[in-house]
């Protein structure tokens, strides 16, 4: 079994959650440091650092053949809270242990549950074409104008959703309320574009 899958074996049998017959213990979502620099965050596609506490999110493994196997993906906290809210939720639930910014990251969790289509948001850029479709309105998105990315996470995979125009923001996510977000999955943007990708926000 690789490590990262294997680190849900070291729980503390008192913090994993009982079956609802009361047999056999069950693991379930985690947050926990992580034990080596070599695990990639799935939010974001950078490594977690050593000793950085990570969320763990436990699910069926398809690639093993013994029955029950799991495994767990990766995510920085903050990935978790934007991308996976409802997973990090479960986690901070059974991690009694103080967490810095903890509050602030269940805020963002619950404002990504509140905004259904929120946890797709996977930053902004300009658009190096006129070729594609805004996923909202359908229409073509010119070249150079600031499009928001969209994936979809699915049984453990990010796969690319598409795109829409910064300024359908508000009817596609029902908020204008993601800055944080954007600057979050975007870090190469220059201050100037962040400023103005805001404006266009408010235009929209």
């Amino acid at each position: 079994m690789p490590a990262e899958d294997a680190a849900i074996a070291r729980i503390p049998a008192e913090r994993r959650p009982q079956s609802a017959d009361g047999s056999i213990p069950r693991v379930g979502h985690l947050i926990e440091p992580a034990s080596s620099g070599r695990a990639k965050c799935r939010g974001c596609g950078r490594a977690v650092a050593k000793g950085e506490l990570r969320l763990g999110e436990v699910m069926a493994n398809p690639f093993s053949d013994e029955e029950g196997a799991e495994r767990s993906v990766w995510f920085h906290l903050d990935c978790g809270a934007y991308k996976r809210p409802e997973v990090l939720l479960a986690a901070l639930e059974g991690h009694p242990e103080p967490i810095e910014g903890r509050a602030e990251l269940e805020q963002a969790a619950r404002f990504g549950l509140e905004h259904r289509r929120l946890p797709r948001l996977d930053g902004a850029e300009r658009a190096s074409s006129a070729r594609a479709k805004c996923r909202h309105c359908k229409e073509t998105i010119d070249k150079d104008a600031w499009r928001l990315r969209i994936v979809y996470f699915e049984e453990g995979m990010v796969s690319p959703g598409g795109f829409i125009h910064a300024t359908c923001s508000k009817p596609y996510f029902e908020t204008t309320d993601i800055m944080e977000r954007v600057r979050h999955f975007s870090p190469d943007l220059a201050a100037s574009d962040l400023a103005e990708i805001g404006r266009t926000l408010g235009a929209g």
